[in-house]
């Protein structure tokens, strides 16, 4: 693999770079405080090409390959992870999923808007009792002449109170576990669907999570995405690249943490000098940057990967392990930098801190992450 980027990735990663430092970072502490992002955000991730990335210019995306679709996603991990979810959400989960799985009719009619961020999408698998066991789900969706009533609870879903249409999986058999699972693209406005705003978290304050509730909710046939029954398929064909996504953000977040702790090193004095002088703050230093490389290469390998159409699915959960975990490590070592200023939401480290914690949680826990790993190494399933 040659690590040297094209004159196109580093194209791209510099308008990133750009786009963070213009619309992004200079609102983080403000939408932080008010548990909001601007919603305009979208409509320009849209119109520099960012909610298109990888997808066919036929179907109005913008193309490219994953790696510079993961350089886009640690420069807005790096400005703020609650923006970098929009994106990882919207374009990862949804646009992509559709873009693999949907019929022409359902390409045709949902990735122009979503690439354009003219909508914007939402996935729909977790609920109040199903996280990391998602075969176990209950959402239902019942055949009805030719439509389908679709009846349940989604919880802690991404982009919920902004979405335009839910990636939504739900049981349509009577089939247990993950075989009696299908996937429906289900416009938000539909009557009987409810979304309420989740506040009061810990990290990814500014990101519109929901709670959804779907009461007879009736949607076409022709909303069913891919085969009937095939629903837990698309879901983990969609969540291995999205732990790419995921894992390039904490690359993001741990390159946030780097250039704060060495800002901050360089400008405070104690004893007498820069405590950059100091060997154990550089201690703290050294051990964030080698994060940050480690992070980053993992990464890379998995785009590498799903470019030249190879199995990446374990080498994702390898690196959605070790960034978010490492992502955490950093903002945490980046904290101890700033002392008791790290403990103010004026300076970066402790938003940083709390939006890598949830990194270890969604898109598979790290607990999981090493089920797969495991089950991957030595052939014996875990579940």
């Amino acid at each position: 693999m040659n690590l040297e980027l094209s004159e196109e990735q580093e194209a791209v990663r510099r308008l990133a770079e750009d786009f963070v430092a213009r619309e992004v970072s200079p609102h983080v502490v403000e939408w932080d405080r008010a548990e909001s992002v601007d919603r305009s955000i979208v409509g320009k991730l849209g119109s520099v090409g960012f909610l298109g990335l990888t997808v066919p210019e036929e179907y109005g995306g913008s193309g490219g390959d994953h790696l510079a679709y993961c350089l886009v996603t640690e420069e807005l991990g790096r400005g703020d992870s609650s923006v970098r979810g929009i994106v990882s959400v919207s374009l990862g989960l949804v646009a992509k999923t559709v873009a693999a799985w949907g019929d022409e009719e359902q390409k045709r009619h949902w990735l122009p808007r979503l690439t354009a961020g003219e909508a914007i999408g939402c996935f729909g698998l977790t609920e109040p009792g199903t996280g990391s066991d998602a075969g176990s789900l209950t959402t239902k969706a019942v055949r009805d002449g030719d439509s389908y009533l679709i009846n349940g609870t989604k919880m802690f879903i991404t982009n919920g109170t902004w979405a335009d249409v839910v990636l939504l999986f739900a049981r349509t058999g009577g089939a247990p576990g993950h075989r009696g699972i299908s996937a429906f693209l289900v416009p938000a406005d539909t009557p009987g669907l409810t979304r309420r705003a989740i506040h009061g978290k810990l990290g990814l304050r500014g990101q519109a999570t929901a709670e959804l509730v779907l009461e007879d909710v009736r949607v076409p046939a022709s909303a069913l995405l891919g085969p009937e029954g095939k629903g837990f398929s698309i879901a983990m064909s969609a969540l291995a690249k999205g732990r790419m996504s995921v894992a390039a953000g904490c690359v993001g977040i741990a390159r946030a943490a780097l250039d704060a702790a060495v800002g901050h090193a360089g400008e405070r004095e104690q004893f007498g000098r820069p405590i950059a002088g100091h060997q154990l703050v550089q201690e703290l230093i050294s051990d964030i940057a080698v994060d940050v490389d480690a992070a980053r290469l993992l990464t890379w390998r998995v785009a590498d990967l799903v470019d030249r159409g190879e199995e990446f699915a374990t080498a994702a959960s390898k690196a959605k392990l070790f960034a978010s975990e490492a992502a955490v490590r950093a903002a945490n070592n980046a904290l101890q930098v700033f002392g008791g200023y790290g403990y103010i939401d004026e300076y970066p480290v402790g938003k940083l801190l709390r939006d890598a914690r949830v990194m270890t949680l969604y898109e598979g826990t790290s607990q999981i992450q090493k089920l797969i790993i495991g089950r991957a190494l030595t052939g014996v399933s875990a579940f």
